[in-house]
């Protein structure tokens, strides 16, 4: 019998391994294989299991993660709640690198992912109006200022197909809109999760300026070895974050995630 989790954590890009000796575990789902092994550990006292979303050596790029695999793979542990912790580039000068973002929002610029668990025959309408859950971002926010952090306590993040980063015209053109960070994953990841009703929190930590940062020519755009470099030099501090979510989340949810369902099907 596989060990139980009630909180799972998608590793982002440079975010490989949460736990040091726990033994892998091969979880199998109706939408094949996750993009890896699950392992599962105790943190202060609570059972967590870890996924890393791109492999365990970054195999899949963002548009070839298995986000369904991946999802229901921690549904099948028993978890309800997901942190799904990210690197982000910066679209406003403001939103500095190392600063954390919990989103409340994305813009979706994706296209040809499998984006739902529901392909028929019983059509399902799940809302999306608020994607994050509200009671984990407070956790997660709370637990950033007692920290001490730089954050942004809510933020929009426009999501684009990859693997290219964006050209300056589009990077410019997502900025005006007024969004605040880009990103590969965070959708379908989001509302695959809004589906299985689990809770999702998004931990975004900013590693560049997409395509530079305008009126400033010592800003260079974004290169993955950068991206890599900057959340590789705060991994500790995001690891002590999420381990500061795990202890003090509630227990029991307090939120509408588990309800997601409700009333969402024709017909039900």
């Amino acid at each position: 019998m596989k060990p139980r989790a009630e909180i799972g954590v998608l590793g982002g890009s440079g975010f490989y391994s949460l736990f040091t000796g726990a033994p892998p575990l091969s979880v199998t789902t109706e939408y094949g294989a996750p993009s890896g092994p699950l392992t599962v550990s105790q943190v202060a006292g609570r059972s967590v299991a870890f996924l890393p979303r791109h492999g365990a050596h970054h195999e899949y790029p963002p548009h070839m993660v298995p986000y369904r695999a991946n999802l229901q793979a921690l549904k099948l542990m028993g978890v309800s709640r997901v942190v799904g912790p990210c690197a982000v580039g910066s679209l406003q000068p403001e939103v500095k690198p190392g600063d954390f973002v919990f989103c409340d929002q994305f813009v979706n610029f994706t296209s040809g992912r499998k984006d739902t668990f529901f392909d028929g025959p019983q059509t399902t309408h799940v809302s999306s109006a608020s994607p994050y859950c509200p009671e984990m971002r407070r956790v997660a926010i709370t637990a950033a200022k007692k920290m001490g952090l730089r954050l942004h306590e809510k933020g929009c993040v426009v999501v684009v197909q990859g693997p290219r980063f964006s050209t300056a015209a589009e990077s410019r053109f997502f900025r005006l809109q007024g969004w605040e960070i880009i990103n590969m994953t965070q959708y379908p990841e989001v509302v695959l999760a809004r589906e299985l009703e689990l809770c999702y929190l998004n931990v975004s930590l900013v590693t560049d300026y997409d395509a530079g940062l305008e009126g400033d020519p010592q800003v260079k755009p974004v290169t993955q070895k950068e991206v890599v470099k900057v959340f590789n030099g705060n991994l500790r501090r995001l690891r002590a974050l999420i381990t500061e979510v795990v202890k003090t989340v509630p227990e029991r949810r307090g939120c509408g995630c588990g309800q997601s369902l409700e009333h969402a099907r024709l017909g039900a």
